[in-house]
């Protein structure tokens, strides 16, 4: 087969970025040899490829760097409503490629970087993923960012500046290995420290009443040092930032100790305040109740109310002397996002500064607090609600304690009044959780503090009304909405996949890629031939490009023209990694059957990070290596079948792998995953989707027509039907031949030879106690796959199909959910005011 070209190759004969002008390019050039010379230290003449990628790094934050400092002056001049999304996760993968497609520099840095006898695509791969954060969470939090800088608000993102992110994965005889992801070795070119902006984070100390007010004594206090990125908009000079908070001790930190001559360890100690931003903690979907988890929190929530009280007091461009002092307009002029309950904090901290600091008084405090903050809620699995110990908070938090006591009082006599003996009703809407160990749930807290409460699908958005608050609803049904997630178009279509981006660009323009819902514009081309077969091309052109990293990476051989099965999130039981492992040993018993059968030939691929805690998720992994053994060692097979489990997914390599995928897997339990978004990466790039009527799936299907996807499998109403009868796995492993034989071969160590009982774990879970119900949808998804070989067989019916997919994914642009949030939430609304780029003076 032809080899395929490289991006490099690619962006040469592409029109949407429009052609380089030479002016641009000489100064491309002269500003990287610029930085190359500084960089090179005199004592060392030969540049390393780092370098190279350092220079260039540098020359592109040349450019962001005055467009950067112009929007934040519009911004003090202007002084519109601001933006604060707080998450404790941003998840944003790298930033050279992404900050040169957004300020059009791609095509002048190209040509620069090959005149200069380097390639740009091999500069690209040196830059750290910043993996700031789990999966699906953080990265719509990064692609929030992009949205709200494209869209022209005055938005800024506030998270913790983690040391180490989520951790590198490292596959060893077929079992996950965590390795601490050390991206901040080789330094970070996109940051800027602020230490003017350095904030106290006060813990722990003792709460006095006094008639001046309730005072918060003998603190410890540590440090929030922030560091602010850039965050660029598409082509429209804007750039809005995301400040990251680092932990610090403070130089009089423990130093009592040093009287007693105890100087080192003094010193020492210093750590213990500064590990509040060491590392990310590595669960997805899951609650762990550690303190130093609980410190994290408030501080980022602690240090950001500072900087946006400080912001809203003055916000004249130039002046940091305080010009408003009345709060009463503070919800005119701020909205704060609550990112799940991570950052709840905000509601009682917030509280605190008015009450206590600014002495508002405590109703008056509670209605801005209100119509400042809303909540996204992630989840509707019990395990990953977060509900801390109020042990914990007394010790921690004794102020936020109390006002947590005092907001929930108010609220229970609220509803008791309403509902008058109802106790019941009481104990489940309470903040405070009675039991042996009494607790704190920060979604309750998250709602009553909320003016607005959201779900990120339209399907969850209901179980959010129907079940998990159930009674807030019935309280105050205004509150709820829904806000489907998006994806943003720049990274997930024109930086990842520009073979596809400029095939489309010559049928509709370059506008989709800021308004996505002109793909429909495509549906009259799903007939054209020539259209069909530049879609077709493209795709196997990625799937060549793929297949050379996979043969590069895993010294595997992988046939191009198979059929690319891809599976890739967090591993987790609700995900049912193990549904398609029990699909893929199906297939791998039905080729040894029959040898002489034609197949579909599929390269099945399964990605994703593991809790490190979560024994039942590393042993899913251990098995997906373990039937790759088995499977890609059958002569038999040859390559009809191959199994290959992508080590270490993470942003960047999510880049490589959507572009080339033809079938997606989005095969949760029906009710338990709240949107996905690597469904919707997927759609737009040309996969078709297996998937079961789940979170966005369900809306994807809308869309494109459920014709277009391949749906099986239980609806919600159908597993809350089981539930009620009773799931019993057995009856399904009775009734269906080649589900029994799959187990058994798990069971009886087929594929762990060596250790027969490897998987008893897994095997007694999927009969015994599958919460997921795995085997209930194992026939339907079985004969679903069956008709995704039948089409995959009819290559232009299948790329008919891709096509319709693509032309309908319009509506899971991130552009369109913040524009939603903005108008109904933020009661701002988005602007395409261009401001001047730095080289044309101001008005």
């Amino acid at each position: 087969m032809a080899k395929p070209l490289t991006d490099s190759e690619k962006r040469k004969q592409i029109s949407v970025r429009g052609l380089a002008g030479l002016g641009d390019v000489a100064e491309v050039r002269k500003s990287f040899n610029r930085h190359l010379h500084f960089t090179l230290v005199k004592d060392r003449n030969v540049a390393t490829p780092r370098d190279y990628f350092f220079a260039l790094a540098h020359t592109v934050r040349d450019h962001l760097v005055g467009r950067w400092i112009r929007t934040q002056q519009h911004y003090y001049e202007r002084d519109p409503k601001r933006i604060y999304y707080l998450s404790l996760e941003f998840y944003m993968g790298r930033t050279l490629q992404n900050t040169m497609v957004n300020l059009g520099l791609q095509n002048a840095c190209d040509e620069a970087i090959y005149q200069l006898g380097l390639d740009l695509e091999e500069l690209e791969e040196i830059e750290e993923d910043a993996g700031l954060g789990n999966g699906g969470l953080g990265r719509l939090a990064a692609c929030f960012l992009d949205s709200m800088a494209t869209l022209g608000l005055a938005a800024y993102g506030y998270g913790i500046r983690y040391e180490f992110g989520i951790f590198n994965q490292k596959i060893v005889n077929g079992w996950q290995v965590e390795e601490a992801d050390d991206w901040l070795r080789y330094g970070n070119p996109w940051e800027k420290a602020r230490p003017e902006y350095m904030l106290p984070v006060h813990f722990y100390g003792r709460v006095e009443h006094t008639p001046d007010g309730v005072k918060w004594l003998d603190t410890q206090v540590v440090l929030a040092m922030p560091y602010d990125t850039p965050v660029p908009g598409y082509k429209n000079n804007t750039v809005n930032t995301m400040r990251l908070w680092s932990a610090k001790a403070p130089n009089d930190f423990k130093l009592q100790d040093f009287n007693v001559g105890d100087y080192i360890e003094a010193v020492l100690d210093r750590n213990l305040a500064e590990n509040i931003s060491r590392v990310l903690y590595p669960n997805d979907n899951f609650f762990e109740g550690k303190e130093l988890r609980l410190k994290q929190e408030y501080f980022v929530v602690a240090a950001t109310l500072q900087d946006i009280i400080r912001r809203f007091k003055s916000s004249k461009f130039g002046c940091r002397d305080p010009v408003r002092t009345c709060f009463e307009t503070f919800p005119d002029k701020v909205a704060i996002q609550l990112n799940d309950t991570h950052p709840a904090l905000s509601i009682p901290e917030l509280m605190r500064i008015l009450v206590d600091v600014e002495k508002v008084d405590w109703d008056k405090a509670w209605e801005i607090t209100k119509k400042t903050c809303a909540y996204t809620n992630h989840t509707v699995l019990p395990e990953a609600l977060e509900r801390w110990p109020v042990s914990m908070f007394e010790k921690l938090l004794p102020r936020h304690l109390e006002i947590i006591y005092a907001i929930n009082q108010r609220h229970l006599d609220h509803v008791a009044a309403l509902f008058p003996g109802d106790v019941d009703r009481l104990r489940r809407m309470s903040v405070i959780e009675e039991g042996d160990c009494k607790r704190i749930n920060m979604a309750h807290l998250c709602v009553i503090g909320s003016h607005a409460v959201n779900g990120v699908a339209r399907i969850h958005s209901e179980i959010v009304k129907q079940s998990v608050f159930k009674d807030f609803y019935e309280l105050e049904p205004e509150k709820f909405q829904n806000k489907t997630t998006g994806i943003t178009p720049r990274r997930w279509l024109l930086l990842c996949n520009p073979g596809l981006a400029d095939t489309i660009v010559e049928k509709i323009g370059e506008e989709f890629l800021t308004d996505l819902s002109q793909l429909k514009k495509l549906l009259p081309l799903v007939n054209d031939e020539a259209f069909i077969r530049d879609v077709a091309k493209v795709k196997q052109e990625n799937k060549l490009k793929f297949s050379a990293f996979l043969e590069k990476e895993y010294k595997v051989k992988i046939n191009p023209s198979s059929m690319f099965d891809v599976h890739v999130k967090r591993i987790h039981e609700y995900k049912r990694q193990l549904l398609n492992c029990l699909h893929v040993i199906t297939l791998y018993n039905r080729i040894k059957r029959d040898p002489a059968k034609a197949f579909v030939p599929r390269t099945v691929m399964i990605g994703g990070k593991a809790a490190p805690g979560y024994h039942m998720a590393k042993l899913i992994i251990k098995l997906v290596t373990s039937i790759g053994d088995v499977v890609n060692h059958d002569p038999v097979v040859g390559d009809r079948l191959k199994v290959i489990f992508l080590e270490n997914y993470r942003v960047s390599l999510a880049e490589k792998v959507i572009p080339a995928a033809d079938l997606s897997q989005q095969i949760s339990t029906a009710g338990t995953e709240a949107s996905g978004t690597g469904n919707m990466k997927f759609m737009l790039n040309g996969a078709l989707t297996i998937g079961t009527m789940d979170g966005a799936n369900v809306e994807m299907a809308e869309e494109a027509g459920a014709e277009n996807l391949f749906i099986f499998g239980l609806r919600v109403e159908d597993v809350e039907a089981l539930d009620r009868k009773g799931y019993n796995a057995r009856e399904y492993y009775d009734r269906l031949p080649e589900l029994k034989q799959a187990v058994d071969q798990i069971s009886s160590g087929f594929f762990s030879p060596k250790e027969p009982d490897c998987f008893k774990d897994v095997v007694n879970m999927l009969m015994h106690h599958d919460r997921f119900k795995v085997f209930a949808d194992y026939e339907a998804y079985v004969q679903c796959q069956a008709q995704v070989d039948q089409l995959y067989r009819n290559p232009k019916g299948w790329t008919k199909k891709v096509i319709r997919n693509i032309a309908c994914s319009g509506k899971f642009s991130s552009d369109r959910t913040i524009t939603e949030y903005a108008r109904e939430i933020w009661g701002v609304e988005p602007s395409d005011l261009q401001i001047p780029p730095p080289n044309i003076p101001r008005d």
